[in-house]
């Protein structure tokens, strides 16, 4: 009981702290989602393309995201590019943008491998006799492709990307070993002035179930909807 009591009076206390946290985790996610989905649809064409350098290319970056831990990719990104003069822009509006932007490049990198594995096996699971037809009357490859194939490969992809979107969250509290101020970096600031980690750590652990949680209904109940647009 003393435990609960705990958990709450910090949560009463500090529940700015905690806000943020999860303010800037949930952009972060958004992001990150955005943009790998994006490259990830980039990458899985690049995957099944006609041209063989193209296909070497998006194997070996698939194989080498998917393959080894984020916080290395995270880490070589954030301290590794500028060692070559390569920095992200400081932007005054923005605290520790250059930060956040590093963040958001890792974890997009490491979502676009996993996207594009995702899009690729929702692209071959379309009926190939939709791309005959499609070419058939007429659209080129570039037009089949987006006009046809993706719209419905989108429908069986849906599921699978709303499960990379809940990971997102979740790994997202690996960015706060440089110092982002998402929700575990705000909950190790409020560990370092209170010195109660497990409470600390359980309310984090609950908020981060609460967003996967409610990320996951949305999915479901989008999915459900586009199931019955089908019939």
């Amino acid at each position: 009981m003393e435990f609960l009591t705990t958990m709450w009076n910090l949560v009463t206390k500090y529940s700015g702290f905690f806000l943020e946290g999860v303010g800037n985790t949930l952009i972060l996610s958004f992001f990150t989602v955005l943009l790998g989905t994006i490259l990830g649809t980039l990458m899985a064409t690049a995957r099944m393309s006609k041209i063989a350098p193209l296909r070497w290319f998006a194997a070996a970056y698939i194989e080498f995201f998917r393959g080894t831990p984020l916080m290395v990719q995270l880490m070589f990104i954030f301290y590794g590019l500028p060692m070559i003069g390569i920095t992200f822009p400081d932007v005054s509006f923005i605290p520790n943008f250059d930060r956040f932007a590093a963040g958001v490049v890792a974890m997009s990198l490491n979502s676009c491998a996993y996207v594009a594995e995702i899009i690729r096996s929702g692209i071959q699971a379309v009926d190939k006799g939709q791309t005959e037809a499609a070419r058939s009357l007429g659209f080129h490859e570039g037009q089949t492709m987006r006009l046809v194939v993706l719209p419905q490969a989108i429908r069986n992809i849906l599921p699978a990307l709303g499960n990379e979107f809940v990971t997102d969250i979740k790994e997202s509290s690996i960015v706060s070993v440089i110092g982002i101020a998402d929700l575990m970096y705000r909950s190790k600031g409020v560990i370092a002035k209170t010195y109660n980690s497990l409470e600390c750590l359980a309310i984090a652990a609950i908020i981060y179930f609460v967003m996967t949680f409610v990320s996951s209904r949305l999915i479901a109940l989008l999915e459900r909807k586009m199931s019955r647009g089908r019939k």
